[in-house]
């Protein structure tokens, strides 16, 4: 069985954050974020080209004051392949707990919407002990994947 699948218990939301799954964040919104979290941010119009091209997205709102604290995305060919993009939390106390909520959500609908697809990750080094948590291994059988960045003319 695929580890993914073997989701452990359901983490809990922290108390003063909620879960989006219908609007948007606004580039501005998702910049921030990923600023606050060491990670390299986009253009405005990058980022409405991926959400439009995502299946789902999922945010956590801070619910004091809406702010986005957490966010991740999905893209699939709806057959074979889904990806996970842009899994990140806001770092504080709360940032395990909130990445924690984020996969496993995310591989809550992944099992529902999208079963027998091979799911692939882009996320920063510290989403790994999230990941893990959800039974996630770091490259099984020295397994390795490479990305190349590619430059708009």
């Amino acid at each position: 069985m695929l580890p993914f699948l073997q989701q452990s218990s359901t983490p809990n939301l922290p108390d003063g954050f909620r879960i989006e799954t219908s609007e948007r964040p606004s580039p501005a919104q998702l910049n921030g974020l990923l600023q606050a979290c060491g990670e390299s941010t986009h253009d405005e119009e990058r980022w409405q080209l991926a959400l439009e091209r995502s299946v789902w997205h999922l945010s956590i709102l801070d619910t004091s004051n809406g702010e986005l604290v957490g966010f991740v995305r999905a893209t699939s060919d709806l057959a074979l392949n889904a990806n996970l993009w842009n899994l990140c939390a806001r770092p504080g106390a709360d940032q395990a707990q909130l990445l924690a909520v984020l996969v496993h959500r995310s591989l809550h609908m992944l099992r529902r919407d999208l079963p027998g697809c091979s799911l692939s990750i882009s996320a920063p080094a510290d989403t790994v002990e999230a990941l893990e948590k959800q039974g996630f291994v770091i490259d099984p059988n020295g397994i390795r994947a490479m990305g190349l960045p590619l430059q708009t003319p």
